[in-house]
């Protein structure tokens, strides 16, 4: 298992940037599919942005172009780069590690607030 801490949210205007961490202890993170999640009032949870350990990215369409996810596997930690943030990405953002193989798992940090308002 891991645990996962993220930071870096808050409130921010339209238009703004804004980036998140997300810190991981614990053994095999280096092998685990790492993403960020997000959650708004009234909606699904819905993936944002996923990095393998090979560095290999995957976007929604609503992040493609703003959003950027990164990995640095020397400090357990991935990042997630929001420009240009919209009222709409106004959401709780979730940090999650999962491994398909064995020992398999998938783990979610607390969640973290972010607010894109005027």
């Amino acid at each position: 298992q891991v645990q996962l801490m993220e930071s870096g949210g808050g409130l921010v205007q339209p238009g703004g940037s804004l980036r998140l961490s997300c810190v991981a202890s614990g053994n095999s993170y280096s092998s685990t599919i790492m993403g960020w999640y997000r959650q708004a009032p009234g909606k699904r949870r819905e993936m944002v942005a996923t990095v393998t350990s090979g560095g290999t990215t995957d976007y929604a369409d609503f992040a493609e172009g703003r959003f950027t996810i990164s990995r640095d596997n020397t400090k357990n930690t991935i990042y997630l780069q929001m420009d240009n943030l919209k009222p709409a990405d106004t959401a709780v953002y979730y940090c999650k590690a999962q491994r398909k193989v064995l020992p398999a798992y998938t783990a979610w940090g607390q969640g973290i607030q972010v607010t894109v308002s005027s």
